[in-house]
């Protein structure tokens, strides 16, 4: 398992950071560099849900092997023939790395289920490890040569499908059909959300396009969740949408990724500015920023590590208000003291440290509060909440740059990174609000605790 995370960190890694390079030797521009990412964040959209629901139904390995095929492919195309349309393809079928950890956590809650929390906290550290290795390593081989970077995830995509090989398969219940209508809707209402969400802030807010799709977003999830309530087998049950602790999880999710993953890219560009032309940032080169990202990660791998321990002493929710309350306070340290790198480090190393607790409990509680049958799809509704949170925050601190922008040039003031640092504390502390709402079902002796649909009572 801890293989096939690896593969999946690396690929998650890899390839931004070789994007502008890439981009000017295919001959690629910003915008279609941008279309790239956007490409991949559909990708991941859909593939979620659907990828959980299928290993729910039809075996959690099988899946798996499949969606591992998928991503090996999509790295073995964009190394061997890299264009403007391999890299398309590619960044698509990496999508299906979204597969992997419901999956993983579909088979390890069935084979082991002792060990589910101490697994997901290894597989989270070794997660957020790979993927800032991947980046230095895929730095340090494009050095040499140009193309040689994308070669990073070849040897990783060869262990992980070897270990795809071998890994048992769950002993969940299975049963029920897939429902292609509901999928076709809710693939439709989540490419419309997921374009709103990157494309908004520069189309603008107000723009026909933009309201275009929020109007169609909202009809096709509405027509979505209208055929799931009359499906006698439906692609996610209305129950489980309804599961009041798994709605507590997953906005929280949203909340902590909106300023954890949302700001990434925000963070290398302060990172990267030079004070004497802007009047902030540290001035640091692309080797400097990666190394800087790997402590955050490092310092991830560190709170995904204690989570179990400080789960047990705690509880829960004393984790998942943590986790939030040193997300905020994290960014309100940027916020306040930035004048100077250790100053600025620090504050960043406690959002890594934070981001290692709340991927781990987060999905942890996702797999723990519904059946064993729905284990991949609750999970992969989690991780559908940590990509559109991520996207939605990488959105409004887009919009903060260009409200926020210097006249006459593509420069951003500093206020728009006050304002960015402000929205991710704000959001996290949201996070902790709902935090505080979440009530264990192990405090009442269960793994699972059935609601009717509708309720709103956390038990």
């Amino acid at each position: 398992m801890a293989v096939v995370i690896l593969f999946s960190g690396i690929v998650q890694g890899y390839l931004t950071p070789l994007l502008p390079e890439v981009g000017r030797r295919l001959d690629i521009a910003t915008v279609g560099q941008n279309n790239i990412y956007l490409l991949s964040q559909l990708a991941f959209a859909v593939m979620t849900p659907l990828l959980s629901r299928l290993g729910d139904l039809y075996g959690h390995r099988k899946v798996l092997r499949v969606a591992l095929a998928m991503v090996a492919g999509g790295s073995l195309l964009i190394a061997v023939r890299p264009s403007a349309v391999t890299l398309a393809v590619g960044v698509v079928l990496q999508g299906a790395l979204v597969g992997f950890f419901p999956l993983l956590v579909g088979i390890l809650r069935s084979r082991a289920p002792e060990r589910n929390r101490t697994g997901i906290s290894l597989l989270v550290g070794v997660l957020l490890i790979a993927i800032g290795v991947g980046g230095l390593v895929a730095g340090a081989l494009s050095e040499r040569h140009s193309a040689a970077g994308l070669w990073t995830a070849v040897p990783f995509a060869v262990l992980a499908l070897i270990a795809g090989l071998v890994l048992p398969d769950s002993d969940a219940p299975r049963g029920g059909r897939f429902h292609y209508a509901a999928a076709a809707l809710l693939t439709a209402g989540l490419v419309a959300l997921v374009l709103l969400l990157a494309q908004g802030g520069t189309w603008g807010w107000g723009a026909p396009r933009t309201l275009a799709l929020a109007v169609a977003a909202v009809a096709a999830l509405a027509a979505w969740v209208a055929v799931e309530r009359r499906s006698a087998h439906p692609l996610v049950s209305v129950r489980l949408l309804s599961n009041s602790r798994l709605a507590v999880v997953s906005g929280y999710t949203f909340c902590a990724a909106f300023g954890t993953i949302g700001f990434l890219g925000a963070n290398a560009l302060f990172l990267g500015s030079s004070r004497s032309a802007t009047g902030y940032g540290m001035g640091l080169g692309p080797q400097a920023i990666a190394t800087i990202s790997l402590a955050m990660v490092t310092a991830g791998f560190a709170g995904s590590a204690l989570t179990p321990r400080l789960a047990r002493r705690l509880g829960d929710r004393l984790v998942l208000a943590s986790g939030g309350g040193l997300i905020a306070l994290g960014f309100l340290g940027m916020a306040l003291f930035h004048d100077t790198l250790a100053q600025y480090v620090a504050s960043a190393l406690v959002v890594g440290l934070a981001t290692g607790l709340f991927e781990s409990i987060t999905r942890t509680l996702s797999a723990e509060v519904v059946e064993e049958q729905e284990t991949a799809l609750a999970v992969g509704l989690n991780e559908l909440a940590l990509s559109l949170g991520a996207a939605m925050g990488a959105a409004v601190i887009g919009a903060f740059f260009a409200a926020n922008s210097v006249r006459g040039s593509t420069l951003i003031s500093e206020s728009g990174y006050l304002w960015g640092w402000g929205a991710c504390a704000f959001a996290a502390a949201v996070g902790v609000a709902l935090a505080l709402r979440y009530r264990s079902p192990r405090a009442a002796g269960a793994t699972y605790s059935p609601q009717p649909a509708g309720s709103g009572e956390l038990a």
